[in-house]
């Protein structure tokens, strides 16, 4: 690699897009639009359900080919998504009231109240209060 450390690529701006491949897609699609109140876009592309609240777009999806998602641990295991909620105590109450598994309790940390969720294909979610 040459070059500085500190050097920006201007032609890269960063993560635009997330998405989650999952085992089951209208289950996930549904938890994610039910439980967590995203809001679903119109269907563009069969294998994929795509929802945007204003800021990256986040989708879940069918896998790729040749992936096994049944083959992999933990799935997303490493990877860190985010969601801000502008209540998140609230989505929280809820979310256990719905029985959806909470991998760290509420807590104040550096965005705010933050806590973490297991989605039905076991990634892990935190949901932290939006500035």
């Amino acid at each position: 690699m040459t070059g500085s450390t500190n050097r920006i690529n201007p032609t890269l701006s960063g993560p635009d897009f997330v998405s989650f491949q999952v085992r089951d897609l209208e289950t996930s699609a549904t938890f994610y639009e039910d439980a967590l109140g995203l809001n679903r876009l119109p269907a563009t592309n069969p294998a994929a359900v795509v929802f945007s609240s204003g800021g990256t777009a986040f989708a879940v999806r069918e896998p790729f080919p040749g992936v096994d998602l049944n083959a992999i641990g933990q799935l997303g295991a490493g990877i860190g998504v985010w969601f801000g909620s502008k209540d998140p105590s609230g989505l929280h109450a809820r979310l256990v009231a719905r029985d959806v598994p909470i991998v760290q309790e509420p807590f104040e940390g550096p965005f705010g109240l933050q806590f973490s969720l297991r989605d039905p294909d076991g990634y892990v979610v935190t949901i932290h209060t939006a500035g």
